[in-house]
């Protein structure tokens, strides 16, 4: 087999069908048989042939492009277990972790798809931040994408993402769940959510303020909650972000991108960095911004691939198994001792207007309490970030209240 031959000549050579011995070692089991261990075999046979000394013209492109844009049901990467050979003591805001941006987002055509994968299938690829939209419907919280109905429900996703938790208890899972179209809130959001979380948590759930170790919130979801009147986990809006939403331009949208991310990797360890590489715009939809910005977020990674790198949480659209593994492998010097575990920063004693703030979680709390990184308030907004308020109250310990 030459170097010369095409890319479709080349995957014409892979059998269709692989025999189940020959699927990759904890592969999760799936309708489509080895269909994905298969994906996932083409794309190393072709990424393995491309860095050969000389690839025909364009062909480095070709493939940077596919590992870092995936539009296809299924994901072409199998990574289900990485967060379970990292410390126990290592605190979540100093790890890389690939995640998705309106995680449900399936449907509504061009202009609003966000992802082709599934929940289970973004989970078993290693995504482990889901952001999660939902609209007060009928006494039920409804996954929304503006106005479109994603056919999924909270509970729902609670109930799937924990039964992935169930079967990988060493893995954690960032859920920020968020108010859709807030402008048109309608009363009864707040306590509703409170009343879900309690119910379909059963003390599986991190609801406290403070950012944790990964040995404290494994087998759980660490809710990033974004209310006005109720802290129900890690306040989102005072952490560090880059949410540029709103594309005008894709060279401007990948260079706020890429600064936010050298500040995640050369910033403090204490402090959460959530990095949006997605958006939409008037002239572009997110399908368009994530071909353009996922290869060169990609090649950003690259780079620096094999060293001790904190990227944050870097939230995409139609992400590749190429960056999805970039990012779990900026984790590799934590597992191997190479790099050794800081210890967590105590928080920082904040002002209280009244009372001071007791948080309580919806379940039990862990049995060896551990400090905790300080949260600070960073955000990186354009002018036209949607928002669907302009002050936030005070936060409020967790009060489930009968709906």
């Amino acid at each position: 087999m030459t170097r010369v031959m095409s890319v479709a000549r080349l995957m014409a050579s892979i059998p269709l069908s692989l025999p189940v011995a020959a699927c990759t070692p904890g592969c999760v089991p799936h309708p489509a048989g080895c269909t994905w261990c298969h994906r996932q075999t083409q794309v190393s046979v072709v990424l393995a042939w491309c860095q050969g000394t000389r690839a025909p013209r364009g062909m480095d492109a070709w493939c940077r492009h596919n590992a870092a844009f995936d539009c296809m049901p299924q994901p072409a990467a199998c990574c289900p277990d990485w967060m379970a050979g990292l410390p126990d003591a290592l605190p979540l805001s100093r790890l890389s972790i690939p995640g998705t941006h309106d995680s449900l987002s399936l449907f509504g055509g061009r202009r609003l798809r966000c992802q082709s994968w599934g929940l289970e299938a973004q989970l078993a690829a290693g995504v482990r931040f889901l952001d999660v939209r939902c609209k007060l419907e009928r006494g039920e919280l409804r996954v929304y994408h503006l106005c479109t109905f994603q056919r999924a429900s909270l509970r729902g996703v609670l109930r799937r993402t924990l039964r992935f938790l169930r079967a990988h208890p060493g893995e954690a899972v960032l859920m920020r769940i968020k108010e859709e179209l807030p402008f048109f809130s309608r009363p009864g959001f707040a306590a509703r959510l409170q009343r879900c979380l309690l119910e379909e948590g059963r003390g599986r759930l991190w609801c406290r303020e403070e950012v944790p170790t990964l040995g404290q919130v494994r087998g759980k979801i660490v809710v990033l909650e974004a209310l006005e009147q109720a802290v129900l986990g890690i306040p989102y809006e005072q952490l560090s972000i880059s949410d540029a939403w709103n594309v005008l331009s894709l060279e401007r949208k990948w260079a706020r991108a890429r600064r936010h991310l050298e500040a995640a990797a050369s910033g403090d360890p204490t402090k959460m960095h959530l990095t949006f590489c997605s958006g939409n715009g008037l002239f572009t939809c997110p399908e368009e911004v994530a071909r353009f910005v996922n290869p060169r977020c990609y090649r950003h990674l690259w780079r620096r691939s094999g060293q001790a790198v904190r990227w944050g949480v870097v939230i995409m659209d139609f992400p590749g198994a190429g960056l999805l593994r970039l990012i779990v492998e900026s984790n590799a010097p934590w597992a191997s001792g190479h790099v050794a575990a800081a210890p967590s920063t105590p928080a920082a004693p904040r002002r209280r207007r009244g009372r001071a703030l007791r948080a309580a979680p919806l379940g039990p709390a862990s049995p060896v309490p551990l400090p905790a990184p300080r949260i600070r308030r960073t955000t990186s907004v354009p002018l036209g970030k949607k928002s669907g308020r302009s002050s936030r109250a005070a936060p409020r310990s967790l009060r489930v209240t009968a709906v």
